[in-house]
């Protein structure tokens, strides 16, 4: 194998099994700037002795022992890290002599709990929903900084000091890298459900710019999702939001036309929808109903985007039975955007004058005071009632609250359509 094919392998290794190194480090010598570095030295050595060697046979044990060790060595160089050395270093002494195999059986002993532990150590409440995510996607998705930079459209060196600050809060908090248990585990696994779905969304109908959705984040989010349904078999929210994730995700190809201009779920061609990531997002919503779970948050959001993904046309769409989930849903997580989801719900069951009426009820709440979801919603509800001057008024509003291009263009074309 040619060193340049030797060098690629390598960094491909690396990218697979870096969470899974982090993951193990973190626990390790409680500290993820420090098991970041560790992890780095790993690569460089493998990057000096594979092309000679060739790739071993288990690469993430081989890079496992590599860090290892130069934790020992690090530790020994520095005498002020004494206890440390005292605590870690000793259990790992006798690792020098201790065989890819053995160390790959530990790992693999471990990984459940090491990998989980980071997850919910990188979504700890005490660091910010924003830091949460940049830390997630860094620790756990592998992203550089350039690239989350790029996909929440920040500046690079903002992002830099964001995942600085949440690494030094993290340390300063005295956090332990573990699954919590109990009624802490539950607790805590909310804010991880909340930073990977907030991910997600952020792919699939972007705050901000020109791009309408931004598929690599969404994608990221699922592979999370995916992870913490394979470490957590019997949790069924995780599940329930796996199947959100997956169906909504289902539809990406479908929302936006060739020049990238929006098309809405009721004119979108069904038949582009994903077919395959449906049959994944019902059959995690089949797992989350058998857990116990149909109630819960993210698993009613699951069936509501079930029910979109059984219409083959959206005529058939069964507004009623939508209506009624979110009935249900703004019992279990009550917030004004699920209100205001609702009303639309019902505005398509029962009519625009039904939406109206609901939407009458949340108008005034200070957290949709500038959500263009808002005033587009009832801008629906007049065309639809015939009160196009009103609704017009109601489009251009949502348009100048919209900061992205693809939704503001839509809103202003959906303004037009109403006339002078």
């Amino acid at each position: 194998m040619a060193a340049s094919e030797t060098h690629q392998a390598i960094e491909t290794v690396f990218r697979i099994e870096r969470a899974r190194l982090l993951s193990g480090l973190a626990r390790m010598v409680r500290d993820v700037s420090l098991a970041e570095e560790l992890a780095q030295d790993a690569l460089v050595v493998a990057l000096s002795e594979w092309p000679k060697t060739g790739v071993p046979q288990n690469p993430g044990a081989w890079l496992m022992v590599a860090a290892k060790r130069r934790a020992i060595d690090g530790f020994r160089r520095d005498r002020m890290l004494a206890r440390k050395h005292a605590e870690i270093g000793r259990d790992l002494e006798d690792e020098r002599d201790t065989s890819v195999g053995d160390i790959e059986a530990a790992m693999d002993d471990d990984l459940g709990d090491e990998l989980l532990g980071l997850i919910f150590t990188a979504c700890h409440p005490v660091l910010s929903r924003e830091a949460r995510a940049a830390l997630t996607l860094r620790l756990i998705g592998g992203l550089t900084t350039d690239e989350i930079a790029r996909a929440f459209l920040l500046n690079e060196a903002a992002v830099a000091q964001r995942i600085v600050r949440a690494k030094k809060t993290i340390a300063g908090a005295g956090l332990r890298f573990e699954v919590p248990r109990g009624g802490d585990r539950m607790e805590r696994l909310a804010s991880v459900l909340e930073v990977v779905y907030l991910i997600f969304n952020e792919g699939y109908a972007a705050t901000a710019g020109e791009d309408l959705i931004r598929p690599g984040l969404c994608a990221e989010a699922q592979r999370l999702g995916r992870i913490l349904a394979g470490l957590m078999p019997d949790e069924p929210e995780v599940f329930g939001l796996l199947a959100l994730m997956e169906i909504q995700a289902s539809r990406l190809s479908a929302r936006s036309a060739a020049d990238g201009s929006f098309i809405s779920l009721t004119e979108q061609d069904r038949a582009r929808w994903d077919q395959l990531l449906i049959r994944r997002g019902l059959a995690a919503l089949e797992r989350a109903k058998a857990l116990g779970g149909a109630d819960g948050p993210y698993a009613l959001q699951g069936a509501l985007a079930a029910c979109h993904a059984h219409a083959r046309k959206a005529e058939d769409t069964d507004w009623k039975r939508i209506a009624s989930l979110y009935d249900a849903l703004r019992v279990v997580m009550p917030s004004p955007v699920v209100d205001l989801n609702r009303a639309v719900a019902h505005s398509m069951a029962f009519g625009p004058e039904a939406g109206l009426m609901l939407i009458e009820g949340i108008d005034c709440a200070d957290a949709l005071r500038d959500y263009a979801p808002l005033p587009a919603a009832k801008g629906d509800f007049l065309f639809r009632a015939g009160r196009l001057a009103e609704a017009r008024v109601q489009f251009e509003r949502a348009a100048s609250l919209s900061r992205n291009a693809r939704e503001k263009a839509f809103l202003l074309g959906r303004a037009e359509a109403c006339g002078g």
